[in-house]
């Protein structure tokens, strides 16, 4: 039975694993991300009964970024449910970077999986609203529900990614071209770029994997966010894509479903027992947080989770 004290000693090792790891930058091709102090370093574990530990610079806000991906899924996935979903965007690793054109010109046009960008902006396309207010307002109730507290949109944030986002923008027009893309695509990437520009904390993270650990049930509101049967496919996608091409040696090493964002998060899930998140900002060349990953690995290993080797229990 894990106790208070064990989840303690792993946050403290978590904390040591990343503190012993050197490299990495942030990501710059966004300024705000630039801007962000590289020495910042937080981890957080809350269990599926709404537990909560911390440690470091947990309640810093940063950019959720591509984590985001998980919470617009999980809102397309109530909306038209999981086998549109894999109808329409797909449920396969693209084997190519978060970012790529390419894996879209070999797929003939069609994304794959929700939590690259060519996905996420179709999921985006997906949601509720005729307009982007609409849509966006759908997202932004998605996220809070799942922290169980109001996330709010960071407009400095928003303003540097708006101002960058050339590439998604020809991500969109390319899935439209192949008919993957399921409203303006104007209107797709703009709700895009906002659901990858609100602030969460290392906290909050975990409260969101903790809410997936619980099929669907935030721990701390006691609120049914999702339908149960939503929680494995997210977390399937998560296996598979959450940490871009890394993901294959994430679940060789680590093996729990886990997504990262370019602001320096990362964010796990024990199925039935807890999340487990991290926060600092230098990024390897996958665009995953080098400390961020030590950190989570760290724990997850202290504790005892792998979902290839031990049964998951508290």
């Amino acid at each position: 039975m894990m106790t208070r004290s064990d989840i303690k000693a792993a946050l403290a090792a978590g904390h040591a694993a990343a503190m012993a790891v050197d490299g990495g930058q942030n990501a710059d091709y966004i300024p705000f991300l630039a801007s962000v102090p590289s020495d910042l370093l937080g981890i957080a574990v809350v269990t599926a009964s709404g537990e909560t530990h911390t440690m470091g610079d947990a309640g810093y806000g940063f950019a959720i970024e591509s984590i985001s991906k998980v919470f617009t899924l999980a809102l397309v996935l109530e909306r038209i449910g999981a086998e549109a979903v894999r109808e329409k965007i797909g449920a396969d690793p693209t084997g190519l970077p978060f970012n790529s054109v390419m894996a879209l010109e070999l797929h003939n046009g069609k994304p794959l999986s929700p939590l690259v960008n060519a996905g996420a902006i179709a999921s985006a396309s997906l949601a509720p609203g005729d307009s982007a207010d609409a849509s966006w307002d759908a997202i932004l109730d998605m996220q809070s529900r799942f922290a169980g507290r109001p996330i709010q949109l960071s407009a400095t944030v928003n303003k540097s990614e708006q101002e960058t986002n050339f590439h998604n923008r020809a991500i969109a027009w390319l899935l439209y071209s192949a008919g993957s893309c399921f409203c303006d695509p104007v209107k797709a990437v703009d709700v895009y770029t906002r659901q990858c520009s609100t602030l969460v904390t290392a906290e909050d993270l975990a409260v969101m994997g903790a809410t997936l650990a619980a099929g669907g049930v935030n721990p701390r509101t006691g609120e049914q966010v999702i339908k149960p049967e939503h929680t494995a496919p997210i977390l399937a996608e998560m296996m598979m894509e959450g940490l871009y091409t890394a993901s294959g040696d994430w679940a060789y090493t680590v093996g729990l479903p886990a997504k990262s964002g370019v602001g320096g998060g990362i964010m796990a899930v024990v199925p039935g027992v807890m999340g487990i998140a991290a926060f600092s900002p230098p990024l390897d060349t996958a665009g995953n947080s080098v400390r961020g990953q030590a950190a989570v690995a760290a724990v997850a290993k202290s504790l005892g989770y792998n979902l290839f080797t031990n049964p998951l229990q508290a």
